[in-house]
């Protein structure tokens, strides 16, 4: 319904790339290694994203000649090369055989639902986000409520790193508690969005000392993956685009249904699979987000547009439940006068999800002394192994003739402006 390009002519790149194979990054190849015992349980998997059954070593070529026959069928039929036809009937046939219930009815029958997106404000800010079943949207602008009234940038940085995080304990409360697949869910979106809520909800904050999560009420929010993927665009039009997309773990459920070269994702683990049971990472779901037949799980997703009169910054990223967190502070770091993307995408990163009660931060995130103050204040941290996210960013101001991108240092992406 949008663009001028057609479907066929934008997925062209995309067959020419899984026919002619592309070199594997060190990121491939540690996810690779990371998941071998599930690719390798699914032959067609092993085949395309392995080495003999083994992890691929520097310079592995990944090429997907089934994949891109799918492309083409696509390219070729639109939607029905995909949900009907051959593909769909491989698809069925490979889900079936390895033991799943699909049918091709299940896959005739499935549509993209279009909704409205989330808006709210920030200091004179327009923010336009993602909706449910994403949980970002609603989530990023309940946080931005709770931090309006405190005038972050007039703060110690100390005390503004804990606010931030009181009120991602309390955005993150909010998103286990209420928010699912609004076709099956009751949703309060004016309750949730709202500037008075958000006062109620600040009203607990103190500067002096960290809340405990376990003194809010709510429930557990569920575990996501990180096989995700971002990108954000802009055209001389001005027309935009915060895309995200995941299969949820790496390489998803590690599944190929021989002959299509699609790989299936696991996205019914973001369901909560038995309210107060935890995972193997100690979170436990909601009902708000159990499964039922024809729902959509809930995200973290939050590709997103903030506007400043004419000037619009266009952020998202990977990085399951800590997608919001990450865009809120880009975000905050544009709301604050910086005008350069590569700042949002390089902005040290730090995340409080309710519950576990803990404070994450990546490798170098936070220094030794702020570590010691916010522990001071009663905050529980974990500095994890690694970095995480992998943020793309835009910056425009066409008024001025002003046009940044950045993509984020942490991974290997891609920002050209031309």
């Amino acid at each position: 319904d949008y663009g001028k390009r057609s479907l066929a002519d934008n997925l062209a790149s995309a067959e020419r790339i899984a026919r002619e194979g592309f070199v594997a990054d060190q990121h491939y190849l540690r996810m690779a290694k990371m998941r071998l015992d599930a690719l390798t349980a699914s032959p067609a998997a092993s085949i395309i994203f392995l080495d003999h059954d083994k992890a691929p070593a520097t310079g592995f070529l990944l090429r997907q000649k089934n994949l891109a026959d799918t492309i083409q069928a696509m390219r070729d039929h639109g939607h029905k090369g995909f949900y009907a036809g051959p593909v769909a009937e491989k698809l069925v046939a490979g889900v079936t055989a390895a033991g799943g219930i699909w049918t091709l009815q299940d896959l005739e029958q499935y549509a993209v639902v279009k909704r409205q997106p989330i808006r709210g404000t920030y200091h004179g800010l327009n923010i336009i986000t993602a909706a449910p079943p994403s949980s970002g949207g609603i989530a990023l602008v309940t946080i931005l409520n709770i931090l309006e009234q405190f005038d972050l940038h007039q703060q110690p940085s100390l005390t503004r790193k804990h606010l931030i995080i009181e009120a991602m304990r309390r955005g993150y409360r909010d998103r286990a508690q209420y928010l699912g697949d609004a076709d099956f869910v009751e949703i309060p979106y004016e309750l949730l969005l709202s500037k008075e809520y958000a006062a109620g909800l600040r009203a607990g904050v103190r500067t002096d000392r960290a809340s405990k999560s376990d003194q809010l009420p709510g429930r557990t929010p569920d575990y996501e993956g990180t096989d995700t993927t971002h990108f954000s665009v802009i055209d001389m039009d001005g027309n935009r685009v915060a895309g995200t997309l995941s299969i949820n773990i790496p390489f998803g459920s590690a599944f190929v249904p021989p002959g299509t070269g699609v790989l299936l994702n696991d996205e019914m683990d973001d369901f909560s699979a038995k309210e107060g049971v935890p995972n193997a990472y100690g979170l436990v779901g909601a009902e708000a987000n159990s499964i039922q037949p024809g729902k959509r799980p809930l995200s973290s997703m939050t590709p997103t547009f903030v506007e400043r009169g004419d000037q619009v910054a266009i952020l998202g990223t990977p990085g399951g439940s800590r997608i919001i967190s990450m865009v809120l502070l880009g975000l905050l770091e544009f709301a604050e006068g910086a005008d350069d993307p590569a700042v949002w995408t390089a902005s040290k990163r730090y995340h409080q999800q309710y519950l576990p009660d803990e404070v994450q931060f990546e490798k170098g995130g936070l220094d030794q002394q702020t570590q010691d103050d916010l522990e001071a204040l009663g905050h529980t941290l974990k500095e994890l192994t690694r970095n995480y996210g992998n943020m793309q960013a835009i910056y425009s101001d066409p008024a001025n003739g002003v046009l940044r991108a950045a993509a984020d240092p942490r991974r290997k992406g891609l920002a050209e402006v031309r």
